[in-house]
């Protein structure tokens, strides 16, 4: 067999009865969680001055195993008909979102070594946490998210356009009710989006609050009307899944006598 479509085959998602790719998926889903818990430890700062040089080490290992996978799947690529082409192909490939987090996954590590200075950018290593989003490819239960979001995404989409509104409206009669009273604390329109955001997801932290008449009529208003409006999404996408799953049920074929799945 070709070792270009070999290799394409190991890396994409196991498919039955392929041990090798079913080996390689292991191994890399073990890493990838391994790397997660690697991270959240070396934000300890008493492990991280202990095992400090252990942690590197794995680090330094991780990133070779990832960008080699990359750099795999990039080479491979072009045995798909998807993706023909030495450079279109390999391009439309590295484009796609499961790509882009395989890059930003190992792309902190190599940013020191650009050849500038680029402390300010040492916050960008907290994107190795995006190794975990890595795990999407091979869990059916993640891709049962995307169709449901797929599915919904126009609701998704006028919702999100509702709550934007009600957002710009909270913030604005806020500001004019509360600005004279509080030029400090509700200083703009932006300013006052805070609060908006704090009062219509019932959060309500208080650090932001009116103190005027006005003020707080509308502000009892707004966080009635938050209550209703942030429910919408998730009532949404709670009816979608539910959608999907009698979908992917009825779709089940079994056996009438054992009562097994056939597919």
């Amino acid at each position: 067999m070709n070792i270009k479509k070999r290799t394409w085959q190991i890396v994409e998602v196991a498919k039955q009865g392929d041990q090798a790719s079913r080996y390689f998926d292991i191994v890399l889903l073990i890493l990838i969680f391994l790397n997660v818990v690697a991270v959240i430890l070396g934000s300890v700062q008493s492990l991280q001055l202990r095992f400090g040089s252990f942690l590197n080490l794995f680090e330094l290992i991780s990133v070779i195993v990832f960008s080699l996978e990359y750099v795999a799947r990039l080479w491979a690529c072009t045995v798909e008909p998807e993706y023909s082409g030495s450079i279109r192909g390999r391009l439309r490939l590295a484009l796609r979102p499961l790509l882009i987090i395989d890059l930003l996954a190992i792309l902190p590590f190599y940013l020191p070594f650009v050849g500038m200075d680029l402390r300010s950018l040492r916050a960008l290593r907290l994107l190795r946490i995006v190794r975990v989003a890595k795990v999407g490819r091979y869990y059916s239960s993640l891709a049962l998210i995307k169709k449901v979001l797929m599915a919904k995404k126009e609701e998704l989409v006028l919702t999100t356009g509702l709550m934007g509104l009600l957002l710009i409206v909270s913030a604005s009669v806020l500001y004019y009710c509360e600005n004279e009273a509080q030029p400090d604390v509700f200083s703009s329109i932006p300013a006052t989006m805070w609060w908006a955001i704090a009062t219509l997801t019932t959060v309500g932290y208080g650090d932001l609050y009116p103190v005027t008449f006005l003020g707080k009529f509308f502000a009892s208003i707004i966080a009635v009307l938050g209550i209703g409006m942030f429910a919408l999404p998730t009532g949404i996408l709670g009816a979608g899944f539910v959608e999907a799953i009698q979908q992917k049920k009825a779709d089940r074929i079994t056996c009438p006598h054992c009562g097994r799945e056939i597919r």
